[in-house]
């Protein structure tokens, strides 16, 4: 079953509201990366969050990055999301030791650390990206994201994320929601909301239930009702390639190059989001030296 979103509306309009499936480009994810179960449960959580925010922004060929650092043993984690919602992404530790809450629970908090922030970088095909910043709150990133709406851009927000890794180690499912309220949403939408959330439970639980991002949403937002507006395909896509690899090796300089011909051996460039290796001779670099 292939990953997706759907975007929607309740019923009066003061609530906006996205879930999604991302089973599979967590998958992808934990496998490029080789990560170990609590490595791979904040990661997936954090791929799963990046895709629904960079699919808010509907910015043509702009981008949103999402970068955690907390201070906990994972390191930092990077996402980058385009405008429908694909991402991709790397942590710096991927090998991580078990850590769980209680027997079954892992603790992506303990994994993630509360000592750093969670920044967005909005690229909106300006002059200067947009750059937002915040505190961790429990480095669980569900709770975080909801911290950066609020304090950042001033959005009172829910956000919910799960990844439920399976006996053998693999993603079993893995998805979320994010619930924003409108300006002037009443006292009461946010009663029947708060309600819904609490009643709907832990969003892994509802996947294994074989619940759809349409189903949650409407558990979610219960009597409020839900209009659903778009539903968009997402996966894990790089848009690595040999050129921007090769700007990537020209900016390196003269001096690291010429050291690179001079050992006369094949120069593998491996890229950090995906699995792709692209090699070059050093016939190839000494091709870039000339241009430099």
């Amino acid at each position: 079953m292939s990953d997706y979103l759907v975007r929607g509306m309740s019923m009066d309009g003061f609530v906006k509201a996205v879930a999604i499936r991302s089973t599979e480009l967590v998958r992808r994810g934990a496998e490029i990366q080789k990560t170990t179960p609590n490595a791979t449960a904040a990661f997936g959580r954090a791929l799963t969050a990046a895709s629904m925010m960079g699919n808010m922004q509907k910015v043509e060929n702009g981008s949103m990055t999402l970068q955690i650092k907390g201070g906990g043993p994972i390191g930092t984690i990077v996402c980058v999301s385009d405008p429908q919602g694909n991402v991709r992404g790397y942590v710096y530790e991927p090998n991580v030791p078990l850590v769980e809450k209680y027997p079954g629970k892992l603790d992506v908090g303990a994994t993630v650390g509360t000592d750093g922030t969670l920044t967005v970088i909005r690229d909106l095909q300006m002059k200067e990206p947009y750059v937002g910043s915040v505190e961790l709150v429990s480095g669980e990133i569900g709770d975080d994201v909801t911290a950066y709406f609020a304090q950042s851009e001033q959005t009172p927000t829910a956000c919910a994320l799960g990844v439920l890794i399976d006996r053998d180690q693999s993603v079993k499912v893995a998805g979320g929601y994010l619930l924003q309220l409108l300006p002037g949403a009443p006292d009461e939408v946010i009663d029947t909301l708060e309600k819904g959330i609490q009643r709907a439970g832990a969003v892994t639980a509802m996947l294994e239930q074989g619940m759809s991002p349409e189903d949650i949403l409407g558990q979610v937002c219960g009597d409020l009702g839900i209009v659903f507006m778009e539903t968009t395909e997402v996966s894990y896509k790089c848009y690595c390639s040999r050129d921007r690899v090769t700007g990537a090796l020209l900016s390196l300089g003269k001096k690291e190059l010429t050291e690179i011909v001079e050992e006369g051996k094949p120069f593998p460039v491996e890229c950090q989001f995906c699995d792709t290796v692209y090699e070059f001779t050093p016939q190839d670099i000494q091709k870039l030296l000339s241009k430099l």
